[in-house]
């Protein structure tokens, strides 16, 4: 059986065991993980794309216009995966999705007219990757890996951080990776913001790069962070303890662990180290796949780890931060966007990216 179909039967079973009889799948991320990776979208920044699919008991239907209907049939074959097309001209409204599920209980992934909203509920099923998605997955965090190494080698004192975010997009794009967040800060901008947005500021002696890739739908996360010059102990102190929390995340992401102890684990390093209340500073990162994050860990939660799921943590002491995407095995977990020859330190078993010093 094809990945298509099996997809098809898991979103039948979900919507069988909560009695829905259509299911309206509207955002980008959706899209894509329905049709095993077509993407929808033309502005790369939106929620929604311009094609959305309708899933009942015994029919599957793709809803779009006459501009996007030829690639999705031509380029995405989705013609071709069953789905069948309902197209109307751009310039016309259109009432197909309240015509096929007429009479029926109908959910959706976002809000929706006459709809149930079940997007927390989809979040956690499109977290559960079959094993063609895992390969994609790999192939994604490899191609991230390295556009990251290539921005991060051509980083020097002088240029902006708007020079820094290009390289790093521009290598994304050649790998075929759409750089959906692209965050650079320099210097002291490091320390003020979590998530600093590229400005006209010109480097000094030390750069982030945060990068969040999209191929196929799918989405790996990635930072690393460049200096020049001797690092100081302060730095040094920072980014062993940083590297301590994120080994104690991966380590503890074992399938049947919850995200509420696995949480509770890391604070309780995060304290150890000396930087207790550091993790309220910002999220910890949480499950991937067609969302950067298809849900946050946060204290308390009884989310629970499967094998196969895909984690980015993202722990952040004031001033560095340390993050990769891990695919969850039974037994081992491999990291799928680790960079060969970057400087590594480890932990407790599990290796971390250190500093790159130029």
């Amino acid at each position: 059986m094809s990945e298509q179909r099996r997809k098809i039967e898991i979103i039948r079973r979900w919507m069988a065991d909560r009695h829905i009889d259509a299911l309206y799948l509207q955002t980008a991320g959706s899209f894509a993980w329905a049709t095993c990776g077509a993407s929808s979208y033309i502005n790369t920044a939106s929620t929604y794309g311009l094609a959305s699919l309708l899933v009942t008991l015994d029919r599957q239907y793709l809803l779009t216009t006459n501009i996007e209907a030829p690639r999705l049939e031509n380029e995405e074959k989705l013609g071709s995966q069953g789905w069948e097309f309902q197209t109307n001209f751009w310039y016309e409204g259109t009432t197909a999705v309240a015509d096929l599920a007429r009479g029926l209980k109908l959910a959706s992934d976002s809000p929706f007219p006459g709809s149930i909203d079940l997007s927390a509920e989809l979040a956690r099923l499109r977290a559960n990757m079959t094993p063609e998605e895992s390969l994609r997955f790999r192939e994604l965090g490899k191609g991230c890996a390295k556009a990251m190494h290539a921005a991060a080698l051509s980083v020097r004192p002088g240029q902006t951080e708007f020079e820094i975010g290009a390289r790093l997009i521009a290598e994304a794009e050649q790998q075929g990776i759409q750089a959906i967040v692209n965050l650079i800060a320099t210097d002291e901008r490091i320390s003020l913001y979590r998530h600093p947005l590229p400005t006209s500021k010109k480097l000094d002696k030390y750069a982030m790069l945060i990068l969040c890739g999209r191929k196929k739908g799918l989405i790996c996360s990635l930072t690393r962070l460049v200096h020049f010059g001797p690092l100081s102990d302060e730095l040094k102190r920072k980014a062993a303890a940083c590297a301590k929390v994120d080994a104690t995340f991966i380590n503890a992401t074992q399938p049947g662990q919850t995200l509420g102890n696995i949480f509770e684990k890391a604070v309780s390093a995060y304290a150890a180290a000396g930087y207790a209340g550091e993790w309220q500073k910002h999220h910890q990162g949480g499950v991937a796949g067609y969302e950067p994050r298809e849900y946050l860990a946060i204290p308390g939660s009884t989310d629970m780890v499967r094998n196969g799921q895909v984690y980015a943590w993202n722990p952040s002491i004031t001033g560095y931060k340390s993050e990769d995407t891990v695919l969850i095995g039974e037994t081992q977990n491999e990291v799928l966007t680790e960079i060969p020859d970057w400087p590594m330190t480890n932990v407790d078993g599990i290796d971390r990216p250190a500093i790159l010093e130029l």
